[in-house]
């Protein structure tokens, strides 16, 4: 049985990763550089990006309210983070390189977004979007952090999230251009 799961899982990972051209690899290394400045410069506030993670945070609450009040509450950021991770798990396993990477940049992206809602916990100040009722909207992380005890921690925890995020994203950047850049030039990275 462990054979067979490992066959599934890892089959692919054994592989050599699909080639990429330099040209390709330094385009996507721009694109990186390029979107990290340009989220440097809002200094935590919404990115255009952002729309497209809302939409799949707002869709995880009503796919996992199925589940009760709390998952419910929780699914927003689940599925928001779920999503890029299983996608980057896909192509991992298909050993594409560049679609790996953006699906892990943006899975660590999301992070960014979720400190910035976290930090949001006790001010209260950024505007809220429901797919209900919007007499009935609740602030996900204050509902969260009340829940747990932790509301007084909401912009520490915040702040920890979002340089777990950068790293994340930093790491995958560094990791396409020794990966990619390595292979072009023969280097076994």
């Amino acid at each position: 049985m462990r054979e067979y799961v490992d066959s599934i899982a890892w089959s692919g990972a054994r592989d050599h990763w699909r080639p990429v051209s330099r040209w390709a690899v330094v385009a996507w290394l721009i694109f990186y550089v390029w979107f990290m400045i340009y989220a440097c410069s809002k200094h935590g506030g919404f990115l255009f990006i952002d729309s497209a993670n809302l939409v799949v945070h707002e869709g995880g609450h009503l796919l996992f309210g199925w589940f009760g009040r709390t998952i419910g509450l929780w699914g927003g950021t689940i599925l928001q983070w779920l999503v890029p991770l299983l996608l980057a798990a896909y192509f991992f396993h298909e050993r594409q390189l560049p679609a790996f990477i953006f699906c892990l940049f943006f899975f660590f992206e999301n992070w960014l977004y979720t400190a910035t809602y976290m930090a949001d916990a006790r001010a209260l100040v950024l505007p809220l979007v429901t797919t209900g009722d919007p007499e009935f909207a609740r602030h996900d992380w204050n509902t969260i952090f009340s829940d747990l005890g932790i509301l007084p921690y909401d912009t520490a925890i915040a702040a920890v999230v979002r340089v777990m995020g950068w790293c994340g994203m930093l790491a995958s950047v560094a990791w396409l251009a020794a990966r990619g850049l390595g292979e072009v030039l023969g280097l076994r990275v």
